[in-house]
């Protein structure tokens, strides 16, 4: 099947789908700031330092989606969703063990690794 224009819808589809969990992250964390960031605190993170790494958080959530979708920038878009996820899947869902959260970010980090590692898709 050597069809280009067919593979890349095919490879745009596969990144909209890619970012769609983190794009939909993103009004919770920012209607609900306060909680979320007393969430964060309650993992041990001082509650002075919170605040900013919840907005870095934002920042990595809505900037990497972009990046990722439009393909331009897709292993930056999916670098900063790395940035974002591996640290949350640590702290939020490795301890305490949460095994279908931590499963389902692990499957989110293979196809963010695949992004990265991968060639562009040839215009």
């Amino acid at each position: 099947m050597h069809q280009p224009h067919v593979w890349k819808s095919v490879d745009f589809i596969g990144r909209l789908c890619l970012s769609a969990v983190f794009v939909v992250a993103v009004p919770s964390k920012i209607t609900k700031f306060s909680s979320v960031v007393e969430t964060i605190s309650g993992q041990g993170v001082p509650a002075t330092l919170a605040p900013f790494l919840l907005l870095a958080a934002i920042a990595c959530l809505v900037v990497g989606s972009v990046l990722l979708v439009f393909g331009k920038s897709q292993k930056l878009g999916a670098s900063l969703l790395l940035i974002f996820l591996v640290p949350t899947t640590i702290i939020f869902h490795a301890f305490p063990f949460q095994p279908k959260a931590l499963f389902m970010n692990l499957g989110l980090i293979g196809g963010l690794t695949l992004a990265l590692t991968r060639p562009k898709f040839p215009e």
